[in-house]
């Protein structure tokens, strides 16, 4: 009798394992804890500079920058605790690069609301969020979205992260000519971006342990040495940390019933469904924790918005964590400590420049790049679509409006073929949700 082989289950690494693998369990297995360790601090490292660039957006909305710090950290810390004990999820929550954007730029900016206004709005937007994550409307959302536009979502927001890594290298600048133009590479940070790249990826492809966070700090002890590092770093007193009542609970309802408030609620109300859905379908390892790692986002989002900030969301760099090994919730309680403890070092995040957190933003949204393999490209009505989605999220700088494009195209280009039967209400439903979010994002 042929012996019988080995089923494949039996067979998984420790990181495979820690896939479905309860959070009390996981502190049984060294393996796995120094994994999911090695995954939260290279995460957290990664997305470290929110704490500096958000205060800086919201300062605009008129939020004061040492008392956004801290609501900043604190709704990460927070946002980071509830993947680690909700959902179980290697997600790493904070305020959204795009939505801060959203929050300052067009409601306060644009509109002319207060900041305490665009926090109502936020807190509505968050709250229709949560009922959406809670009821099965979320299951039929998420099961509705095409497989191709699952890996349009994923591959778009790899190139996004890659874009990002690339301007916080230096090597890619604003063009005169051109959107974009090589950055000079007869500057430090450039060319210490460029040494830590060859690094991580030497590191990466010998399958070295914590390959992204030795190439973190190897870099960041080169630019240390070489004196290279980031300008523009917040003064923090964590005196003030007294006066950070000023900004919680200021959400302003007045004017709920106006037609700003009312639009600017619907088109973030879209931004954070929508984008934090396709980040957690892009980003999950494994797709059975979509549900409770979606019901978290959104409490947390709602939680956000009375702590004094723009929205959380999952954040792409989360990414980062997960290519490190991170696969359950210990790489989020990993990164809420770092967050919390943040608070005290602050200034110290200066000694790890943008140009050692790049390579891996950039590596990491290469390998992400690699789910257009599951897109088939023998159907132009199901490549083109998720094509959209992958060029508009970077070269729009918004990864709602990339998804907005492609959703809305999908239906179109299947009715244009007579496959429009094929489609599923929910489809259809997606799509003009889209075309209202783009009609009322012009209309503000």
């Amino acid at each position: 009798m042929e012996k019988q082989q080995t089923p494949v289950e039996e067979i998984r690494t420790p990181t495979d394992a820690a896939n479905d693998m309860p959070l009390r369990e996981v502190w049984h297995h060294k393996d796995i804890v120094r994994n999911e360790i090695i995954a939260g601090v290279t995460g957290f490292f990664a997305i470290s500079y929110i704490i500096i660039v958000n205060p800086v957006i919201l300062k605009d909305a008129g939020i004061p920058t040492d008392l956004s710090v801290f609501a900043t950290i604190l709704s990460s810390m927070v946002g980071c605790l509830v993947m680690a004990f909700w959902a179980n999820a290697p997600i790493i929550l904070t305020p959204g690069m795009g939505v801060n954007a959203f929050f300052t730029y067009t409601i306060v900016v644009n509109m002319g609301l207060s900041w305490q206004e665009a926090l109502g709005i936020a807190a509505v937007a968050s709250f229709i969020y949560m009922l959406i994550a809670f009821t099965k409307i979320s299951t039929i959302l998420s099961e509705a979205i095409p497989e191709s536009l699952k890996h349009g979502i994923t591959a778009g927001i790899g190139l996004f992260l890659v874009e990002i890594g690339l301007e916080k290298a230096g090597l890619i600048v604003a063009g005169k000519s051109s959107l974009i133009v090589l950055g000079d590479l007869t500057k430090p940070t450039p060319l210490l971006a460029l040494f830590g790249l060859a690094l991580s990826l030497v590191l990466y492809l010998r399958r070295v342990k914590g390959n992204f966070f030795i190439g973190i700090v190897a870099t960041s002890l080169v630019a240390f040495f070489f004196g290279v590092k980031d300008s523009g770093t917040p003064t923090v007193d964590l005196a003030r940390l007294g006066e950070y009542h000023k900004i919680v609970f200021q959400n302003d309802f007045s004017h709920w019933m106006t037609t700003p408030f009312i639009l600017a609620a619907f088109s973030m109300t879209m931004i954070l469904v929508f984008e934090s859905m396709g980040l957690l379908q892009g980003l999950l390892p494994n797709k059975r924790k979509f549900k409770k790692t979606f019901e978290g986002s959104a409490v947390t989002t709602f939680l956000s918005g009375f702590m004094g900030t723009s929205p959380t969301v999952a954040a792409a760099e989360s990414a980062s964590g997960i290519e490190s090994g991170g696969r359950t919730g210990l790489m989020a309680l990993v990164a809420a400590v770092l967050f919390g403890l943040s608070l005290l070092f602050v200034p110290l995040l200066a000694y790890v420049p943008s140009a050692a957190i790049a390579p891996v933003i950039i590596i990491t949204g290469a390998l992400m790049m690699a789910a257009m393999d599951g897109i088939d490209m023998g159907d132009f009505s199901e490549w083109f679509p998720a094509f959209l989605i992958i060029v508009l999220i970077p070269f729009t700088n918004s990864i709602s409006t990339g998804l907005a494009f492609g959703f809305v195209a999908y239906p179109v280009m299947k009715l244009a073929v007579g496959q429009g039967k094929q489609l599923t209400w929910p489809v259809y439903l997606l799509g003009g949700l889209f075309l209202l979010d783009l009609v009322f994002s012009a209309m503000l």
